[in-house]
């Protein structure tokens, strides 16, 4: 293991190395982008969507984390780090949502235009659970509102870099919020389906406490905001007596996360005499597969109510 990190390492130097030898400024800003697409690399599948949606046919996006990747756990490929290398810009989530990519990251700045997209949200917008060691919680997404900054903040990142197409920005960006929008109402008046006392979402992990603020969901998930730390026996025991003791009908997988954890849950509250429903899979931390509904940001959303909601009526 040691040896595969430290050849880690020296490709990392020396891809660096050559970009500095290349004399690439950071962002790109001697590149005229009127000439050719914006190289756009983005960590999670969720940012890839936004930035194909604001640059249309002006970028060539490549999103390194694909369908069922945890980008909590992920680690950056020597071939991640020469992708990285060779974007123009580099949009990430931030909020320590890719951990293990931070000193890749880091290193990565100054050399090519590097950009958190939750930069923009205010930060008494953000919960900051406090198991989480004064960090924010980084599942922005899940709040749609919230997610309209990120798009923002792309759309204004590729305006600055490539002026020239700024209206082409602007009006994608502006379609694709308006788009945004009314995925948000949708989420509203599906959640609003659901009484106000049956609104319990519990998953593998605390994905989705953005979800429940904005949409009136108490959430509770196995594992804590990152699925760093594996949850323990007596985790599983108290999650399994919650549900028995308030008749939980439907508990959540992730497509990101291992299943055994929920099962786990679903067996113990079964030994309590109850039986809770495996009410379907979410998608928490990476999108579905290309080419399909849920391999998009917007399809993913109401894959996720629409699953939670039917389950939790017992459509």
């Amino acid at each position: 293991m040691r040896s595969v990190q430290l050849g880690f390492s020296i490709a990392l130097i020396g891809v660096l190395g050559l970009l500095t030898a290349c004399g690439q400024a950071a962002g790109g800003t001697e590149t005229d982008f009127s000439e050719r697409p914006i190289r756009v690399v983005t960590t999670i599948g969720m940012i890839g969507d936004i930035a194909q949606n604001v640059g249309g046919e002006r970028v060539e996006v490549t999103s390194l984390m694909g369908p069922g990747v945890d980008p909590h756990l992920y680690k950056a490929s020597e071939g991640d780090v020469n992708r990285l290398a060779e974007a123009d810009v580099i949009f990430y989530n931030g909020l320590h949502l890719e951990a293990k990519m931070g000193e890749v990251l880091e290193k990565m700045e100054g050399r090519v235009k590097t950009m958190a997209v939750t930069q923009g949200i205010d930060q008494s917008d953000l919960l900051a659970p406090p198991e989480f060691e004064g960090s924010f919680d980084p599942h922005v997404w899940f709040d749609v509102t919230m997610w309209m900054k990120a798009a923002e903040q792309v759309r204004d990142t590729l305006v600055e870099m490539d002026p020239d197409h700024a209206d082409l920005f602007r009006s994608n960006a502006k379609n694709y919020l308006a788009e945004l929008n009314q995925l948000h109402d949708y989420v509203e008046a599906e959640a609003e389906r659901v009484p106000e006392e049956q609104r319990v979402l519990i998953t593998a992990h605390d994905a989705f406490n953005y979800f429940g603020r904005a949409y009136g969901f108490e959430v509770r998930g196995l594992q804590g905001i990152s699925t760093a730390s594996e949850a323990g026996t007596a985790d599983v025991q108290d999650l399994a007596d919650f549900i028995v003791e308030n008749r939980i009908p439907a508990i959540f997988v992730e497509s990101s996360v291992p299943p055994r954890t929920i099962e786990a849950v679903e067996a113990a509250a079964r030994s309590k005499g109850f039986e809770v429903e495996i009410g379907g899979e979410l998608f928490s931390d990476a999108m579905g597969d290309p080419g399909t509904s849920e391999g998009t940001y917007i399809g993913m959303v109401r894959h996720n109510v629409d699953t939670i909601v039917s389950s939790l009526l017992d459509e």
